[in-house]
């Protein structure tokens, strides 16, 4: 882990002041998040980086894990389908499912903090252990239209938290309750984000046996349907009838997602053994992710719902010009024509990756604003400030209009 002084020469001395300045006020309280899986997901990545640099600035903060069976993330998949507007067919058996593994977590995970921090709907139901502790939900996903009989049943736990989080404006809910908007964030310093070598981005081309003797156009993403890896292998068929160029689809699974073995096979059928479409599963490797986004020309995400697609910014961070879905919290990350290119079809994705091709120097524009806009914006120190004048505004009881 990097240590919290490290990150001055990227934020600045006035960033990580201000973070030890704040960190002060919140001694003798303890932050316990909550969520489904460690490995996996941006959830997870976050929280392993930012739970060590929360410790080092003085915050007692701490993470535990909710445990679930085969059936029950079979239901929280379908949950998490169905927050994001896909019609799911979820029966009474299934929120009986939810029901009973989240009875049986209230009676195992303790609860010791002085701020509580669930995140997602798999924990959700912890609520009903509330007593003297401050209570944030934070929702990860995009609820801009979710399924109505999803949410009613979430909501009668959401409306007893005492404060709600979401990634962008468009997810906000009439609740309530206090509502935060909190963006994700990438570390710089990780392992999947640092600067690595010219022999360690070859390393890997050589391992995986992806030649560098064309451009090469990657998503990165975990193998779920809403990040749509068939329409990013439909969009790079209409571009390489223009220019030759390899594709890169790589991506791990979360132990939460049952679906994405069985979407990885489907994804490769597709595929067709085409020889200059590489499709990857990954162990959970981040120089690896690092290296294949490095060795881009272009990179791509054409999710089809997206919370907020934190590959984005770790592309623009790369220096990378990149296409993606106008969707959730992607444009928050990209200004279109000025940090990247935003699309909305399989031919709109399609064009713009040619227009990059074919215009280097714009590309390498767009690449620079992209870095620019994440590090003023998108850092994981950022996201720390958020979090602790979040943590603080729960011991406030100013008056509050809610929606």
């Amino acid at each position: 882990m990097a240590r919290i002084e490290e990150y001055i020469p990227i934020v600045g001395e006035s960033v990580i002041s201000d973070l030890r300045l704040i960190s002060q006020e919140l001694k003798g309280k303890t932050i316990q998040h909550i969520n489904s899986t460690a490995v996996g997901g941006g959830v997870a990545e976050i929280l392993n980086r930012m739970i060590p640099l929360l410790r080092e600035l003085g915050v007692d903060a701490r993470w535990d894990l909710i445990k679930g069976g085969e059936d029950f993330f079979e239901v929280t998949k379908k949950i998490h389908n169905a927050l994001h507007g896909k019609s799911e067919n979820i029966t009474q058996k299934d929120f009986s499912i939810f029901i009973e593994t989240s009875l049986k977590n209230m009676e195992e995970v303790n609860i010791y903090g002085d701020i509580i921090f669930i995140h997602d709907p798999q924990p959700i139901m912890l609520i009903k252990k509330k007593s003297n502790q401050k209570w944030i939900w934070r929702c990860h996903v995009d609820v801009s239209s979710p399924d109505s009989l999803v949410w009613h049943f979430l909501k009668d736990f959401i409306i007893e938290y005492d404060a709600v989080v979401f990634s962008a404006p468009s997810f906000s809910q009439r609740l309530p309750v206090r509502q935060y908007l909190i963006t994700p964030s990438i570390d710089p310093l990780s392992d999947k984000n640092k600067e690595l070598s010219q022999e360690t981005i070859d390393r890997v081309l050589e391992k995986y046996q992806i030649p560098k003797d064309k451009p090469i156009i990657t998503q990165i993403s975990r193998f779920d349907r809403l990040k749509d890896p068939i329409g990013v292998i439909e969009a790079y068929r209409l571009v390489k009838k223009y220019n030759d160029c390899r594709l890169v689809l790589a991506g791990g699974t979360a132990s939460d997602d049952p679906e994405a073995i069985q979407f990885f096979q489907e994804v490769k059928e597709f595929a067709k053994d085409a020889p200059d479409i590489h499709i990857l599963l990954l162990p959970h490797d981040d120089i690896v992710i690092n290296a294949l986004q490095r060795a881009s020309t272009v990179i791509i995400q054409k999710s089809i719902k997206e919370g907020f697609g934190l590959t984005v910014s770790e592309a623009l961070w790369k220096n990378k010009p990149v296409v993606a879905s106008n969707v959730g919290g992607i444009p928050l990350q990209i200004k279109h024509k000025y940090s990247g290119l935003l699309c909305h079809s399989i031919e709109g994705a399609a064009f713009a990756i040619k227009q990059l091709l074919n215009s280097p120097a714009y590309a390498k524009k767009l690449a620079e604003n992209g870095k620019e806009h994440i590090k003023n914006n998108f850092l994981i120190t950022r996201h720390i400030k958020d979090y602790l004048l979040l943590f603080l505004s729960l011991y406030y009881n100013e008056d509050v209009v809610y929606l």
